[in-house]
C-alpha cells in the first residue's frame, strides 16, 4: 500500500517520550506494586515490539493513536486500580451509577482498539476477501483477546486468591466477567462502524 498515512518521526518520538513519562508516572507510586505490573505488562510488551518493527511495517497515524490512547487507559488503571481511578468515581456520580466503570472503559477499549490493529493487519496483507467476513472475523478476534484475558484475570484469582482482587475488579459483580466481554464486543463494533471509513483512507484503499 503505496499510499499508507503514517505520522512523521517527529510526532512518533514525542509519542514515544509521552509514553516513557506515563508509564513513569504510572508506576512511581502505584497503589499496588503486583496489580500495576499485570495492568501494564501489554504496554511494556507492546512498546518495544512497536519500536523494533515500525522501519519494517509502519502503522497508520490513526492505529497509532489509538494504541497511545489506550496504553493511557492501561497505565493510569494501573496506577490507581480500576475500581479507584478518580475519573471513574466522577463518572459514577454524573450518572448515578453503582460502580465505578472505569473498568468497563478499559474493557470497551480492548475490543476498539484491537479491531483496528486486526483490521489493518488482514487488510494489507490481503488476508480476508469481503467487508463483510472482514468485518466477523475482526470481531472474533477481538472476541478472542477478551475471552483470553478472562481467563488470565481467573489463572490470577487461583493463583493469587484475595491478592488478585485488585487486578480482576469486579466491585461485587457475579456477571463482570460477561459484561467485560460485552463492552469488548461493543468497542469492536463501534471501532469498525464509525472508524471504518477513516481507516481506509489512511491505508490508501479510498
Amino acid at each position: 500500500m503505496t499510499n499508507l498515512h503514517t505520522p512523521s518521526t517527529r510526532t512518533l518520538w514525542i509519542a514515544l517520550a509521552a509514553q516513557i513519562a506515563l508509564l513513569a508516572w504510572s508506576g512511581w507510586h502505584p497503589f499496588d506494586r503486583l496489580t500495576w505490573f499485570m495492568e501494564v505488562a501489554p504496554v511494556l510488551i507492546a512498546l518495544p515490539l512497536l519500536m523494533a518493527t515500525h522501519g519494517r511495517y509502519p502503522l497508520t497515524s490513526l492505529l497509532y493513536g489509538a494504541l497511545f490512547v489506550h496504553a493511557a487507559i492501561l497505565m493510569l488503571g494501573g496506577a490507581y486500580s480500576y475500581a479507584r481511578v478518580p475519573l471513574g468515581f466522577t463518572l459514577q456520580d454524573w450518572f448515578g451509577l453503582a460502580r465505578n466503570p472505569y473498568d468497563k472503559i478499559g474493557h470497551f477499549a480492548q475490543g476498539f482498539v484491537p479491531a483496528l490493529v486486526a483490521r489493518e493487519i488482514l487488510l494489507r496483507g490481503a488476508h480476508v476477501q469481503g467487508r463483510r467476513m472482514l468485518f466477523f472475523i475482526v470481531v472474533c478476534i477481538c472476541l478472542a483477546i477478551s475471552a483470553c484475558y478472562e481467563l488470565i484475570e481467573w489463572g490470577a484469582a487461583v493463583g493469587l486468591g484475595q491478592g488478585a482482587d485488585e487486578f480482576l475488579g469486579t466491585q461485587g459483580d457475579p456477571w463482570d466477567t460477561q459484561s467485560d466481554m460485552g463492552m469488548a464486543l461493543l468497542g469492536s463494533v463501534s471501532a469498525l462502524l464509525l472508524l471504518g471509513h477513516w481507516h481506509d483512507r489512511q491505508l490508501g484503499l479510498r
